[in-house]
């Protein structure tokens, strides 16, 4: 088995199957959107470390947040962006693995950190008066390294069942090294890899979003007896920013994972790859910063202060 994976020593990254000009034409708009998203996430990542009215829990889990949302694209966008300048780009076995191995760390501990930060928002509007002791930093910090310890524990599981498999050809895989193009790859039976993909996908996907409803339930419950409208627009405005980005996220993530391969064509696969390694990084930042007013009043105050030098 070790020798005949060893036959393939790279893969070819295939794009989107268009014309020339219509490649050159993406390829400059994703460098555009590329440079928007690495910008825009840096932007909330310094005002958030700037900012001393931002030194809290809930935005040390949003700097994650946007931390993975920049490694996102810096692992996954530069090779398409080569894709697209030139077509059938090679990438060595090692590259694709680790490039596998980032993706799935990234998603997973994405994930673990909307559900951290939806309990987050739920202790914040729910049992205000003892959020510092419930948020401490010692928890936050605790819960922060957990999402990140078992996100990169179940990316190396994945990686080490596909390093198991054999793999001779054939060659070709959409964009990047995203784990289900490189299963369709192996010669060999992939139905272990397949189930225990699907179990995690469940454990990772399903069960959190259900923690993420059950508290935004309870988040609701508690807005409702509010009496004060501003109360309430306040309310609904704090948390309104992360629940986009829940939907976001769980709905391309689940559609892409859980739903029958079948009903995804080969080029209908690649634009739900794009969208979720893609524009999910870029949209967050527009999300938060024009959904959070205490992100929109920093971001004032960096513009006010700078505009006085």
């Amino acid at each position: 088995m070790g020798e005949n994976r060893m036959i393939v020593t790279e893969f070819i990254l295939l794009g989107l199957c268009l014309g020339r000009r219509i490649q050159m034409l993406l390829c400059g708009l994703f460098s555009m959107l590329y440079v928007f998203t690495l910008l825009g996430n840096g932007v909330i990542l310094g005002l958030i470390s700037l900012d001393s009215r931002l030194h809290s829990p809930m935005y040390f889990f949003l700097s994650q947040l946007v931390i993975i949302d920049m490694a996102y694209a810096c692992s996954t966008v530069p090779q398409m962006l080569v894709n697209l300048l030139s077509p059938a780009k090679p990438i060595s076995f090692a590259g694709c693995i680790t490039q596998t191995f980032l993706f799935l760390t990234f998603a997973v501990t994405e994930c673990l950190l909307l559900v951290v930060m939806s309990y987050d928002w739920y202790v914040a509007i729910c049992h205000p008066l003892r959020y510092s002791v419930i948020v401490s930093w010692r928890v936050s910090i605790s819960l922060v390294v957990t999402s990140w310890a078992y996100g990169s524990l179940l990316a190396l599981v994945h990686v080490g069942l596909v390093l198991r498999l054999p793999f001779c050809g054939p060659h070709a895989i959409n964009h990047f090294c995203e784990i289900l193009s490189v299963l369709k790859l192996a010669c060999a039976d992939t139905k272990l890899n397949q189930l225990v993909l699907f179990v995690a996908s469940v454990w990772v996907l399903v069960g959190p979003l259900c923690l993420v409803l059950a508290s935004y339930t309870r988040i609701l419950v508690t807005i409702l007896r509010i009496r004060s409208a501003e109360d309430h627009r306040k309310a609904f405005s704090t948390c309104s920013s992360h629940l986009c980005v829940v939907r976001l996220f769980f709905g391309s993530a689940i559609i892409m994972y859980m739903a029958p391969t079948s009903r995804h064509p080969e080029e209908q696969q690649k634009i739900l790859f794009l969208f979720y390694s893609f524009f999910n990084p870029m949209l967050n930042p527009l999300i938060y910063s024009r959904r959070n007013a205490e992100v929109k009043g920093a971001l004032r105050r960096a513009l006010f202060k700078e505009s006085h030098f």
